[in-house]
């Protein structure tokens, strides 16, 4: 009996709660003024200790620069440029070398990826934060012959200064084109381990030729920590224009 008790309450329930189609026959719409009262004070007092700790560590100086450094100082390379290809390269080969007894050839990236300059003076932790607001991912990509050459040919064909590390050595011709990675002339027979970042790997700024490498290896470094710990142990940072892309 309360079985069919049970079954008849909940039939009535279901039922019972329906209701017919509604229709919006008039939108209706009114301001109303927010006011500075004492609720905005008390949301001011919770976030005031979050706000001051994070701008006490963004604020924070890691070293000192001498003089600005742009990426606008030059044509085929730039000092900003040519800085942030040697620092992440600095500190994720070490990396690499610990985890596969191999050193990367050298790092590539993009020049649109270099966000702001660093100023003459202090460099802090939002000055890094500037240069890299994205969470991007350091990666060691295996290329083939074939994929470098694309990756010369784009180099070529782009005429900006993308961040290279000082082991790549390109010289542009007017028909053809000299290349050493680590003083040694390149060979389309060879595999070359090329640091860059996963957004690249992805394609990222028609960078076509990172995409479906011979291999893959994310060494577990983010691109903006290997800047911050780079400066942290740097008395100061100096770069300079050195000739890793010339035309003639």
């Amino acid at each position: 009996m309360k079985k069919y008790i049970l079954i008849f309450l909940t039939l009535f329930l279901v039922f019972s709660c329906k209701t017919p189609k509604l229709y919006v026959s008039k939108v209706e719409a009114s301001l109303t003024e927010i006011k500075n009262q004492t609720p905005l004070n008390e949301f001011e007092e919770v976030i005031a200790p979050y706000r001051n700790k994070m701008e006490k560590e963004v604020n924070t100086v890691l070293t000192y620069t001498p003089t600005t450094i742009s990426r606008r100082d030059g044509k085929l390379e730039s000092s900003l440029s040519n800085l942030m290809a040697d620092m992440c390269y600095e500190q994720a080969n070490p990396v690499f070398l610990n985890r596969t007894g191999k050193d990367i050839d050298f790092a590539m990236f993009n020049y649109d990826g270099l966000r702001s300059d660093i100023q003459k003076g202090n460099i802090t932790v939002g000055n890094a934060f500037e240069l890299m607001p994205f969470e991007n991912t350091l990666l060691v990509l295996a290329l083939s012959g074939e994929k470098m050459e694309e990756l010369i040919q784009y180099l070529i064909a782009e005429k900006r200064a993308h961040p290279v590390s000082k082991q790549f050595r390109l010289l542009i011709k007017e028909n053809s084109y000299n290349l050493t990675i680590n003083n040694i002339p390149f060979d389309a027979k060879k595999t070359y381990y090329v640091l860059t970042s996963d957004y690249l790997q992805g394609g990222g700024d028609n960078m076509n030729f990172f995409k479906n490498p011979i291999k893959i290896i994310d060494i577990d470094y983010k691109l903006r920590a290997s800047i911050i710990d780079y400066f942290s142990k740097k008395e100061s940072i100096t770069t300079q224009l050195d000739g890793r892309i010339t035309a003639e």
